[in-house]
C-alpha cells in the first residue's frame, strides 16, 4: 500500500470512528435525559448533583472536541496541537472527578468513616499529581509528541500525532494510578462481602444500592485498567485500525458509565419511594442501612 493509499485508509478510519462516536454519545444522552430532567433539574441540587452535570456535560463536552479532532473537519496544525493538547489534560480531570465520585461512594459504603474518607483523599493527591505531571512531561512535550499534517490533496489535508518515545514513561506512570483504582475496588467489594453475610445471618435481601455502588466500581475499575494500558500502548505505535478502536473505546465509555453510577442510584432510590436523606451527601442514605429501616425490614422478612 503505497503512503497515498495508507494516509487515506487511515483518514476514512478516522472519520467513521468520529460519526461512531457523536452516535453513541448522543444515543446514550437521549436515554438519559428523562431521568435527567426528573432527578436533576426538577429537584433541588447538591453536591453529588454538582457532580453529575460536572462528569455527564464536561464529558459530553470532551467526547465532541475528541470526535471533532483528526480528520473530520479540517483544524490548522498549530490549532490542532492545542486542541489535542485540551483533550489530554481534560480527560486527566475527568478521571480524577470520577475517583472523587467513587470515593464518595466508598464512605457512604463505610458508614461516613471519617478516617477511611481521610486516607482515600490523601493517597488521591499524589494520584492527582502525577496526571499533571504525566501531562505535562509525556504530552505537553514537542520533544516527545508533536502534530504531523498529512496532505493528501490540496483539499484533502488533516493532522495527526507523531510519538517520539517509547511506552514505558507511559507504563511506569500507570502502574499507581492502577493500584489507586484497584484498592478502591477492592474496598468495594470488602464492603459487599461484609454486607451480604450480615444480611444471610438476618436472612434479609441484600440492598439494592450496596450491590448497584459495588458494581459500577468493578465497571469503572476494568474501563480505567483498560483506560491506562492503551494510552500506554498508544505510544509503541498502533495500525490505524488498532488506534481508532482503541480511541472509539476511550472516547466513549467513561462518559456513559461514570455519570450513571451516579443517575442510577437515584432512579432505583425514587422507585423505592425512601424518605430517608442524607445530611452529608443530599441523597439516598439506604445504603448505610438505618436502624429504622433495617428494622422494617427485618418485621417484613419475619
Amino acid at each position: 500500500m503505497s503512503d497515498l493509499e495508507e494516509s487515506l485508509y487511515a483518514l476514512d478510519w478516522n472519520n467513521n470512528i468520529s460519526v461512531a462516536i457523536f452516535t453513541v454519545i448522543s444515543y446514550d444522552y437521549m436515554l438519559q435525559f428523562n431521568k435527567e430532567v426528573t432527578f436533576v433539574w426538577g429537584r433541588q441540587w447538591s453536591m453529588m448533583t454538582c457532580l453529575y452535570l460536572a462528569v455527564r456535560y464536561f464529558g459530553i463536552f470532551l467526547a465532541i472536541t475528541c470526535a471533532c479532532w483528526g480528520g473530520l473537519f479540517y483544524i490548522p496544525e498549530a490549532v490542532s496541537y492545542g486542541m489535542f493538547l485540551l483533550m489530554q489534560w481534560s480527560f486527566s480531570v475527568y478521571f480524577c472527578l470520577a475517583e472523587v465520585i467513587l470515593i464518595w461512594r466508598l464512605y457512604a459504603l463505610y458508614n461516613q468513616s471519617k478516617p477511611l474518607l481521610y486516607i482515600l483523599v490523601g493517597l488521591l493527591l499524589p494520584v492527582v499529581a502525577l496526571y499533571i505531571a504525566v501531562d505535562a512531561f509525556l504530552w505537553s512535550r514537542p520533544s516527545a509528541i508533536s502534530m504531523q499534517e498529512i496532505i493528501i490533496t490540496p483539499d484533502i489535508k488533516y493532522c495527526t500525532t507523531s510519538f517520539h518515545i517509547g511506552p514505558m514513561p507511559a507504563i511506569y506512570a500507570s502502574i499507581p494510578v492502577i493500584c489507586y483504582d484497584t484498592l478502591l475496588v477492592v474496598l468495594a467489594i470488602a464492603a459487599l462481602g461484609k454486607h451480604l453475610r450480615e444480611r444471610k445471618e438476618l436472612n434479609m435481601r441484600p440492598n439494592a444500592y450496596v450491590i448497584m455502588i459495588v458494581r459500577y466500581h468493578v465497571l469503572y475499575f476494568i474501563i480505567n485498567l483498560a483506560n491506562q494500558i492503551f494510552m500506554a500502548i498508544l505510544w509503541a505505535g498502533l495500525s490505524p485500525v488498532a488506534m481508532n478502536l482503541v480511541v472509539l473505546f476511550n472516547d466513549t465509555a467513561p462518559f456513559i458509565v461514570v455519570p450513571r453510577l451516579i443517575i442510577n442510584i437515584w432512579e432505583t432510590h425514587a422507585n423505592d419511594n425512601c424518605v430517608y436523606v442524607s445530611t452529608t451527601f443530599e441523597d439516598c442514605v439506604c445504603w448505610t442501612s438505618p436502624p429504622a429501616l433495617e428494622q422494617h425490614e427485618m418485621n417484613s422478612f419475619a
